[in-house]
């Protein structure tokens, strides 16, 4: 699939939010849902980590794990023997970047101490396509000090508002790529993030309604549960 996207005069990113995971599809965050992303021809996936107790990387959205306890309180034993609504364990980052293989990666950190930045470095180093990966998160503070222990690594920042001076954030945490919420995604802002030389990712895109409407704003990816509408929607008139 390469070639322009017709809607915004160029190829726009399908990117599986925690991976295929609404609908008929798969739970989000298992391991199921990454498999069927990438079946689905998604560019990439997004997806969210929480470091345990002892340092390893899990991936899960919400900071506790039902029935068990909150992630950062618990040992890699305790979690990785822990299920999911689907029967499948819990996932640590290492094993879904072997599922995903050459495909993009945006780790979403939720929370993360200083001390399992190192980890987290060396997860990415370790997987099958590690010049293929990058951090973004609400809190800039953790994305910033990733940056600073490894300039190198794609950056991001989380915003669910429309900020005064969005360029004075993308500067303050030394990042390349905005992930806005969708609905605040106007031509303004795609417009003043490149004349910058960042990029802009719309999240979390479902309908595509939506989906057409900002790939024609000219954002650089989208990220949805449904990674197919994505790629059908933005790949019209490709060759």
């Amino acid at each position: 699939m390469n070639g322009v996207n017709t809607l915004s005069g160029h190829r726009v990113l399908a990117l599986a939010h925690r991976g295929a995971s609404e609908g008929e599809q798969a739970l989000e965050n298992s391991r199921e849902a990454f498999r069927r992303a990438v079946d689905l021809a998604a560019d990439g996936v997004e997806l969210d980590i929480h470091a345990t107790a002892d340092g390893s990387l899990v991936v899960h959205h919400d900071p506790d794990l039902p029935g068990i306890g909150t992630i950062a309180e618990l040992d890699t034993r305790d979690v990785v023997r822990a299920r999911l609504p689907n029967g499948e364990f819990v996932p640590l980052l290492g094993e879904v970047l072997d599922i995903i293989g050459e495909h993009d990666v945006w780790v979403e950190v939720k929370s993360m101490a200083g001390g399992v930045d190192a980890s987290l470095l060396t997860t990415l180093d370790a997987g099958p396509a590690p010049d293929r990966y990058a951090v973004h998160s609400f809190d800039h503070r953790i994305i910033a000090r990733l940056g600073r222990l490894r300039p190198t690594l794609r950056r991001g920042i989380l915003l669910a508002s429309h900020p005064v001076d969005v360029l004075r954030l993308l500067a303050e945490a030394e990042v390349d790529t905005l992930w806005m919420v969708r609905h605040f995604i106007d031509r303004e802002l795609v417009s003043t993030v490149h004349d910058s030389g960042a990029g802009v990712i719309a999240w979390t895109v479902n309908e595509e309604k939506e989906i057409e409407r900002v790939a024609e704003l000219g954002v650089d990816g989208i990220c949805g549960d449904f990674p197919e509408r994505i790629v059908r929607v933005t790949r019209r008139g490709m060759a």
